[in-house]
């Protein structure tokens, strides 16, 4: 890779990855001192609310965001058209949550549940004058402005969420949080863009996106629909709080997992859109993103399922230790995101939307399979599905890749597991001071120190590859923005 491109990717990065871990340590911080504000079931009825929010942003994005992203050449017209449309997109489905909204608290047998639902979908309506503005800002690799515009809706989103909690509006202050959170982003990714719509609209040119961007479509809507359909279960069979346990579990490990694999993934697919013409450097970039992402994720997912109890004790107080178990599993789930990510994000970047598609329908015919298998288990028995689920799709997922690029499943794990090992090794060094039996914060502490010192002094011992990348150019160039 030349030299102009690597310092594409590390600019790229570094703003990403700022972005991603500021606005997740704010949004970290925030949760923790609302857990201890607001109780589960005020949770788990905003995380049933959010379950339904999740699928219109797919239904809004139709796929016209990567699409823009991955088209070889894209014009005024195109922007303008999808804008338009999104617009639409967002009022319709804005407008049929109003509607359905009393429907649906009626069926979780909860009529209280009717405004939350109506405040929270404002948030689509926002979205549909986001979505495209993203796409330009993505495309042209000013990841900088995702930086400025999130941490002002994080630190907005912020106080006016705590101070409604404290005044003691309970689950309106999570209602709060979310809508002011997206509001504030938007605008300020407003500002900052030099892009503004113009007054033109082209049916031709949105087919054109369309065309690709509907196989995206049905991949992602099938996603999220699997992927919250198990929250719709549980929000159904079992109890707020047993939903608010299981989500609070995967939000923790989810948050951590996303800033990561966001901020290389987000990166790496508009340069490998642009060369994906030459597979060996498409090849080459999907190994580094695979490699770098599990340096990052492994050691993490690891501490954090060894050190579950005393974290979530000392953080989020005694009434939501039932989390726990719910933690370790999604940790030990999201180590399969690297694998995951990676090699759809190359069918993607390649222009292979059909193989996207196919094997994402093919992943969740074998999840909704263990999903029917423990659904009437247990709640716990669910999570187990989904760390089976992940194991089994990484798989499934690497298979394209072989074909495509040359680069299979056995060749992938090859490259990362060393650092999984390693990773297990410096999760159980710090799972042993444990039966030190000392107060929980200074058992989290001597944790943190045990696992980065076992992990930083294994990876120079054996000179793993992506410790020396780090190492060689990725802090140098960090330190270099820092110091700007």
């Amino acid at each position: 890779m030349n030299e102009k491109k690597e310092n594409v990717i590390v600019n790229g990065f570094f703003w990403r990855f700022a972005e991603r871990c500021g606005v997740q340590l704010i949004s970290a911080v925030v949760s923790i001192l609302l857990a201890r504000i607001l109780t589960p079931d005020d949770y788990g009825k905003v995380a049933l609310v959010t379950v339904f929010n999740n699928i219109m942003y797919v239904l809004l994005d139709c796929g016209i965001g990567t699409a823009l992203v991955q088209k070889k050449e894209v014009d005024e017209l195109d922007y303008s058209s999808a804008f338009f449309f999104s617009i639409v997109i967002s009022f319709v489905l804005y407008g049929g949550m109003f509607v359905a909204a009393p429907y649906l608290a009626a069926f979780y047998n909860d009529p209280s549940m009717t405004p939350i639902f109506r405040g929270i979908s404002l948030t689509v309506a926002v979205c549909g004058i986001k979505t495209i503005q993203q796409a330009h800002v993505t495309r042209n690799m000013k990841f900088q402005y995702f930086f400025y515009s999130a941490f002002a809706g994080a630190i907005v989103s912020t106080i006016l969420g705590l101070g409604l909690a404290y005044m003691g509006f309970g689950v309106w202050a999570l209602v709060v949080q979310q809508v002011s959170n997206i509001t504030v982003d938007t605008l300020v990714l407003w500002k900052l863009s030099s892009w503004r719509p113009k007054m033109e609209f082209s049916w031709q040119h949105l087919k054109g996106l369309l065309s690709y961007g509907w196989k995206l479509l049905a991949s992602s809507l099938s996603s999220v629909i699997y992927n919250n359909l198990r929250s719709l279960i549980i929000g159904k069979m079992y109890t707020s709080a047993d939903l608010a346990y299981y989500n609070q579990g995967d939000n923790l490990t989810y948050s951590i997992a996303s800033s990561v694999d966001t901020s290389i993934e987000s990166v790496l697919f508009p340069v490998m859109s642009s060369l994906q013409d030459d597979r060996a450097q498409v090849k080459n970039m999907t190994r580094r993103s695979i490699k770098t992402c599990t340096y990052i994720i492994a050691p993490v997912m690891m501490s954090t399922a060894f050190c579950a109890e005393p974290l979530v004790r000392l953080i989020l107080t005694e009434k939501w230790l039932p989390c726990v178990l719910f933690l370790r599993v999604f940790c030990l789930s999201y180590i399969c995101w690297p694998i995951i990510t990676a090699n759809l994000n190359a069918a993607k970047a390649v222009g292979r939307s059909d193989l996207y598609l196919k094997r994402q329908l093919m992943n969740e015919a074998v999840c909704i399979l263990l999903l029917l298998a423990t659904f009437r288990i247990s709640v716990e028995a669910i999570a187990y599905g989904v760390l089976i689920t992940n194991v089994v799709t990484q798989i499934l997922d690497a298979q394209p890749s072989k074909k495509l690029i040359d680069y299979g499943y056995l060749e992938q794990m090859r490259d990362i597991l060393p650092t999984l090992l390693l990773a297990a090794g410096a999760g159980l060094c710090m799972y042993l001071v444990i039966f030190l039996h000392l107060p929980d914060l200074l058992t989290v502490i001597i944790q943190v120190v045990v696992g980065l010192g076992v992990y930083l002094t294994g990876s120079a011992i054996l000179e793993l590859d992506t410790f020396e990348y780090f190492k060689d150019v990725l802090a140098p160039s960090i330190r270099q923005k820092l110091k700007r």
